[in-house]
């Protein structure tokens, strides 16, 4: 079994004296786990910070077998690019940690792939990313199986004045159609529903309350485990300088 294929690197793990195990998102084969020879090296280190990305060879006998990672220079150091912000490393470690805990092995999502370059490539950019990792988050879920739909109200089919979403079916809802119902949904932010509404900071930590749930309460719970942490440090960080308010 053999093939090539672009890489971003989830994390990696100390196998043996020298050796490396290296768990990446590759774009036509999903997530992927490899050993590399010598991957521990202090030399060779750099090149498996999570975030990098890589042209990446595979090799094994067998389909089910750990097979061994060949690499090419990295074509993205993203970690060394953000190391001037805390805040961006945590972003970065909340992208990564989700995927490599959530991913199936070897399930191609090429548009996911994409769509997370995009996203940890404007990590750069404090005052833009937070919204776009919001609607990174929704994107994510549904690739994994958590179909959000935003697109008209579940109860009058409208496709105006959507304002919530239902816990339950993940699906919109428009407020006045069900003002009973209102505490017991979720607010939907407009940024969410149209490109040309601006997302406020209020906006966005009600965009992360929403992905939050369905991270916690779908995603990890049927899994029987908590998400990562690091998501939660990185929405503490925004609140803390005031990107985010909830």
């Amino acid at each position: 079994m053999e093939w090539r294929d672009q890489g971003l690197v989830l994390g990696t793990r100390r196998f043996g004296e020298s050796g490396l195990i290296l768990d990446a998102f590759t774009r036509e084969h999903g997530r992927q786990s490899g050993f590399i020879h010598g991957g521990g090296s202090s030399k060779k280190r750099a090149s498996f910070e999570i975030g990098t990305s890589l042209e990446l060879e595979w090799r094994a006998r067998t389909e089910n077998q750990l097979g061994n990672f060949n690499l090419s220079e990295p074509t993205s150091h993203r970690a060394g690019m953000l190391m001037s912000s805390r805040l961006a490393l945590h972003a970065l470690n909340s992208v990564t940690s989700l995927l490599n805990t959530s991913l199936p092995d070897g399930q191609a999502y090429p548009n996911l792939f994409d769509a997370t370059e995009t996203v940890l490539d404007l990590l750069t950019d404090k005052e833009l990313w937070p919204a776009l990792m919001v609607s990174w988050e929704v994107g994510f879920l549904r690739t994994v199986g958590y179909g959000l739909d935003f697109s008209k109200c579940a109860v009058s089919g409208r496709t105006d004045k959507l304002t919530h979403v239902s816990p339950r079916t993940g699906r919109a809802a428009c407020g006045e159609e069900v003002p009973e119902y209102i505490d017991k949904l979720l607010p939907l932010p407009a940024f969410l529903v149209s490109s040309e509404a601006d997302a406020t900071p209020e906006e966005v930590g009600q965009g992360f309350r929403l992905t939050g749930w369905f991270i916690t309460n779908r995603l990890y719970a049927e899994a029987h485990k908590p998400p990562p942490g690091s998501r939660d440090l990185m929405i503490r960080r925004l609140v803390d300088q005031e990107l985010v308010v909830f």
